[in-house]
């Protein structure tokens, strides 16, 4: 029997969590790892109370064209950083690993070159967050230490990503 690696299951696990999102353009999730064990999860979907965007039938930034990276503040949905962000002690996050899975609505491909926006960057840096795994593919992914985007402060600014 061939075991899973570690970073891999908790994708799997996170590829899970992005099916209760409700964005019709893209949907992610996250999960934030301590010590082996999940404290946390989000995914994309309109704040508690809220209509999302698959109960409304459209995304107003689909519909105005909006390329990527760009005017979130269009979006009614807040992203699967923040919610499970905010759904976490800053103490409980210090040095923990979130995970991130992203995949296009209509296709249900993998986000091509997935990335935190400019302002989820800023919230996994406030929280205490050390590391983001981000899925490529059903078995690649990409590390990233969070103390590069401190180091690049510039690059927080403008990027685009979701």
């Amino acid at each position: 029997m061939i075991r899973i690696d570690k970073d891999n299951y908790y994708l799997d696990i996170c590829e899970t969590v992005l099916e209760r999102g409700t964005c019709i353009r893209r949907n992610f999730a996250a999960i934030i790892v301590k010590n082996d064990e999940i404290i946390a999860t989000g995914y994309t979907g309109a704040p508690r109370g809220r209509k999302n965007c698959c109960d409304l039938g459209y995304c107003k930034r689909e519909h105005l064209n909006v390329p990527r990276g760009t005017r979130y503040e269009l979006c009614r949905s807040v992203h699967a950083e923040q919610n499970a962000i905010i759904s976490s002690r800053r103490q409980d996050m210090i040095g923990t690993t979130m995970y991130l899975v992203g995949k296009e609505h209509k296709t249900g491909e993998y986000v091509n070159n997935a990335s935190p926006c400019a302002l989820c960057k800023r919230f996994i840096i406030n929280s205490g967050i050390e590391k983001v795994i981000i899925r490529d593919t059903k078995t690649l992914y990409r590390e990233i230490n969070v103390t590069e985007w401190i180091e690049n402060d510039d690059s927080l600014d403008g990027e685009a990503a979701y």
